[in-house]
């Protein structure tokens, strides 16, 4: 055992939550009676603190500096208010939300006491809710900061904490949006600094519980995006992953003229331990089986997915040249048809950006470029996505995507459900049908197609080498076509600051982006293949043309990888 009896009670009698200090004493009795099993997970425990960037927080629920509990979030809430009271004085706002998961309601109010005591107005959500309202909520009521406690679709064991700056702590596009350098690294050092977590103030009372009149706004401004009068009869099943995204979702969708909504009744209700489904991510294979079976059973146009905490969102929809009768649309087809949507709206005003990052498909530039509209490629995450200057839509291959970037400047599954139903319904209307409008994209803008190899390992050191090989020696030629362009984003461009990634562009137009994964043991690899479908030319020639250039292209890039 690395960590020393001494380290552990000393965490023990600084932890607030008398659960976690049980589960430390036990392990510690266990692993000092000679399990090697209780070292192990003591010693992982205290590997170091939960790191605290970007993304915030996120980990496994448990006890140890190196989980999500009770004493970790006060620290982070000290550290939080401790940079805010710096950057905007005393009275600095913060507006809390959370999910349904595991220990996600006492996280928050222990954030909420924290706030209190440090001398900020904390504003608590009232109840579990979806992380487009909190991102909704901190642009709306102007507050300094939001946070938000969720893990998103990560498995039931896992919890998280996400940090918005808005108000006086951020200006311009990046009001409301998830931190980014150099703020996540003056929060992570205050963080740092913060006492044991027993010793940091926390208030009994004085935060205030907000009302239903944050929700009520929220779901106003998403019926808006569809235009009154413009719904027709429409038949949607909807599952929310038994995430907290339902009940705002349904209300949503009727105040926009979708009535006719079927939930999947197994996965309607929240519920942190996500029985029915293996992993909760609406992109999981076999994720939408009991939607899918539902839409069977009940005759529905379209079946849409929210992930847990509903800032992400999926669509199938009727298709009989695929097994089953239904195809699930890919984040880079549903970014493209929304990313039509918002550009056409856009046009008319003769101004506006679509944003999406640098691994998801190219076609969205094209659309911006046919409507007049300009585009940006970022990093990947919303956090960089949504602080674009000018934009009107965003996405992400991810099944993320912003379709009302002044109001929520961030992904939103939930306004994306309503714009796509909205979208389906204009089809139906004209006698036309998802499979088909994307084939009218691919004739208009190229069949771009997109795929992904993902490569886990047990020791990171692998993906550290394999990247290091790949520097060292580009591939020549991939999928029968000359590598034309090796680009390492290490070193930055001008259009995008450097993040540890490779990028290579092949003379077919094929292109190949290979990254560690910022969240899991996993080398990424985004790979996305372009065929031009000529006047003349029938769409399913060009996608099998595309699709055995991409079998191609996996195996060699497999094969480049080495793992």
């Amino acid at each position: 055992m690395n960590v020393t009896p001494e380290q552990v009670r000393a965490w023990v009698e600084a932890d607030p939550d008398p659960a976690t200090r049980r589960e430390l004493t036990d392990l510690l009795e266990r692993a000092t009676g000679g399990s090697a099993e209780a070292a192990a997970d003591l010693d992982d425990r205290f590997s170091g603190p939960l790191e605290f960037g970007t993304a915030g927080l996120r980990g496994e629920i448990g006890a140890g500096p190196h989980r999500m509990n009770r004493a970790v979030v006060s620290r982070a809430a000290a550290g939080l208010s401790a940079y805010l009271a710096e950057q905007v004085g005393a009275g600095f706002r913060v507006v809390v939300g959370y999910d349904a998961r595991h220990g996600s309601a006492e996280f928050a109010v222990d954030t909420a006491a924290v706030v209190t005591a440090a001398g900020g107005t904390a504003l608590l959500l009232p109840g579990p809710l979806p992380t487009p309202v909190l991102a909704f909520a901190v642009r709306h009521l102007g507050t300094d900061a939001g946070v938000m406690v969720t893990a998103s679709h990560n498995p039931p064991r896992d919890n998280g904490y996400k940090v918005y700056l808005g108000g006086r702590a951020a200006t311009g596009a990046g009001q409301g949006v998830q931190i980014v350098p150099p703020a996540d690294g003056q929060i992570a050092a205050r963080i740092a600094a913060a006492p044991p977590a027993l010793e940091v103030p926390r208030a009994e009372s004085g935060w205030e519980v907000l009302g239903p009149q944050v929700h009520e706004a929220y779901l106003a401004r998403a019926a808006s995006l569809v235009p009154a009068g413009h719904t027709r009869g429409l038949r949607i099943v909807l599952t929310s992953m038994h995430g907290v995204g339902s009940r705002t979702t349904l209300e949503a969708l009727a105040r926009a003229g979708f009535t006719d909504v079927h939930p999947v009744p197994e996965q309607a209700e929240p519920d942190p331990d996500f029985p029915t489904v293996a992993f909760p991510n609406p992109e999981e294979p076999g994720a939408l089986d009991l939607a899918v079976a539902l839409a069977g059973r009940v005759g529905a146009d379209v079946v849409l997915a929210t992930d847990p905490d509903a800032d992400r969102c999926t669509m199938a929809v009727p298709d009989d040249s695929v097994a089953g009768g239904w195809r699930q649309l890919t984040g880079d087809e549903i970014g493209s048809l929304l990313g039509e949507q918002s550009a056409a709206v856009a046009a008319l005003g003769g101004h506006g950006v679509l944003a999406s990052s640098v691994v998801s498909s190219r076609q969205l530039a094209r659309i911006a470029a046919a409507h007049g509209l300009e585009h940006r490629t970022t990093l990947t995450g919303f956090k960089w996505i949504a602080r674009t200057e000018g934009l009107v839509f965003g996405y992400e291959e991810a099944i993320g995507f912003c379709v009302d970037p002044a109001a929520v400047r961030d992904k939103d599954g939930i306004t994306a459900a309503v714009r796509l139903a909205y979208l389906v319904a204009q089809l139906r209307d004209h006698g036309e049908d998802v499979p088909g409008a994307l084939d009218d994209l691919a004739r208009r803008h190229g069949l771009h197609l997109s795929d992904q190899l993902s490569f886990r390992v047990a020791d990171l050191g692998l993906i550290a080498g394999a990247m290091a090989r790949l520097r060292a020696g580009a591939p020549a030629a991939l999928a029968g076509s000359p590598v034309v362009t090796a680009t390492d984003l290490a070193e930055g461009s001008a259009e995008l600051p450097a993040t540890d990634a490779l990028l290579y562009l092949t003379a077919a137009g094929d292109r190949v982006i290979v990254r560690p994964s910022g969240t899991e043991p996993k080398l990424k690899c985004y790979l996305e293949v372009v065929s031009e479908v000529r006047a003349g030319t029938d769409v399913v020639l060009a996608r099998r043309d595309a699709r055995e250039r991409m079998a191609l292209l996996r195996a060699d890039v497999a094969a480049a990888v080495g793992l």
